[in-house]
């Protein structure tokens, strides 16, 4: 069964061709359900992820035009079948950051959890991560291999 993707579908209707730190409409789709093994690693309640217009249009405005292309096609990845879950720094935006290796790269998506009357899920913005040690004192929640953290 092909996934269709709606990010690319939603940067061509919403995005392309903005100026820089324009106004876009805010529109909100669902990116994908995470899957069992994730919504348990990372204690999750709600299996939705929903990305919206603003969030890419952050990405787009900041991110290299091959970078930006990459992730807006693999997001969907990089969310439903993370190799991390890491806790993200108080200082960030985003309470978990899941983690994917893809072409020997990795990508990371910050993800914010709102806990009004049900847990709605959304990315806050994803990129590829440049520095190896980028990561290193961020605390690893869950790992795709074990199913756990690592020790």
């Amino acid at each position: 069964m092909k996934i269709k993707l709606v990010v690319p579908d939603l940067y061509k209707d919403y995005i392309e061709g903005t100026e820089e730190k324009a106004p876009v409409v805010f529109k909100s789709v669902l990116l994908c359900f995470l899957t069992k093994a994730v919504m348990i690693g990372g204690n999750f309640t709600n299996q939705k992820v929903h990305i919206n217009t603003r969030v890419l249009k952050h990405m787009y405005d900041k991110k290299p035009a091959e970078e930006f292309d990459f992730v807006i096609h693999n997001i969907h990845s990089i969310v439903r079948y993370p190799d991390h879950i890491y806790k993200n720094k108080n200082a960030k935006r985003g309470q978990l950051c899941l983690v994917k290796k893809i072409k020997d790269r990795n990508y990371l998506c910050s993800i914010q959890i709102f806990t009004n009357n049900t847990e709605d899920i959304s990315v806050v913005t994803a990129f590829r991560v440049r520095d190896n040690n980028y990561l290193k004192n961020y605390e690893l929640l869950w790992d795709w291999k074990g199913g756990g953290p690592s020790s």
